[in-house]
């Protein structure tokens, strides 16, 4: 059972709706995508199949964050992948709208949120497709609120799992989180429509976790050793290695 809910100040052209429960909101959102002819952010109090990357499954303990937005774009894949930037620097924005703080958060690339080098929120993007071409994206956002999952349940060499509320002591409930969220994510929205990705990736950069650190970069086949120097105007993470600048397209970071 879905509820359309009215909230206030929430961004104007950007439309709402909760979940009691779903098999996941990016599911959720590529059923729907042709019945919403807005902005939409898709939000449920419980997920039975909900996935993160690389088809990971992604737990979520009750009261946390398991949402949505989806909208049209037909400018291409390859801008629409900068959307997790976008999506990035609004969960930042929210989280410190809740906390009143920024010092605890980092962004880790290429779609993570850290709080005291802990993971507490990761982005899952994903194209919509009709009739063999881009229609639109849907960016899944998962955040611990209240609890973090179990580590043991996490592969061996995850970023350590934390909640808000046991690094700040601040508890907020899905349906509160997301009206900062939402207008955090209008707002980058905003910029990146107008202005292109230069603000979001100088935004991000001001953010970002180990910049100018040695990290590593692992795919399924390599792993690269570097100095993490960038990020570029198509959002690849750039590594100063021993063999020269590599530019990262796509891969997990480790610290």
């Amino acid at each position: 059972m879905s509820r359309n809910i009215p909230v206030q100040d929430w961004p104007k052209g950007y439309a709402r709706i909760v979940l009691e429960e779903t098999d996941s909101t990016l599911n959720e959102a590529e059923r729907r995508f042709d019945d919403l002819p807005e902005p939409t952010w898709l939000l449920a109090r419980r997920q039975t199949s909900a996935r993160g990357r690389r088809g990971r499954v992604w737990r979520q303990p009750a009261g946390n964050f398991a949402g949505t937005f989806v909208t049209r774009e037909r400018a291409g894949p390859d801008r629409a992948a900068l959307r997790s930037f976008v999506a990035s620097l609004a969960l930042y924005d929210a989280f410190v709208a809740v906390t009143g703080r920024s010092d605890p958060f980092a962004l880790k690339w290429p779609n993570d949120v850290l709080i005291n080098g802990g993971k507490v929120a990761g982005i899952l993007l994903e194209t919509v497709q009709r009739g063999g071409k881009l229609a639109g994206v849907a960016v899944g956002i998962g955040v611990n609120l209240a609890e973090a999952p179990d580590p043991g349940l996490l592969p061996e060499d995850a970023v350590r799992p934390v909640s808000l509320f046991s690094e700040t002591g601040v508890l907020i409930t899905p349906e509160d989180f997301l009206t900062p969220l939402a207008k955090a994510m209008a707002h980058h929205e905003e910029s990146f429509a107008d202005y292109g990705f230069a603000p979001i990736r100088n935004a991000w950069l001001n953010r970002a976790a180990r910049l100018g650190e040695v990290i590593i970069a692992r795919t399924s086949t390599s792993e690269t050793s570097g100095r993490f120097e960038t990020v570029d105007e198509q959002g690849h993470l750039i590594l100063a290695t021993e063999s020269g600048r590599q530019s990262i397209t796509a891969a997990d970071v480790f610290f």
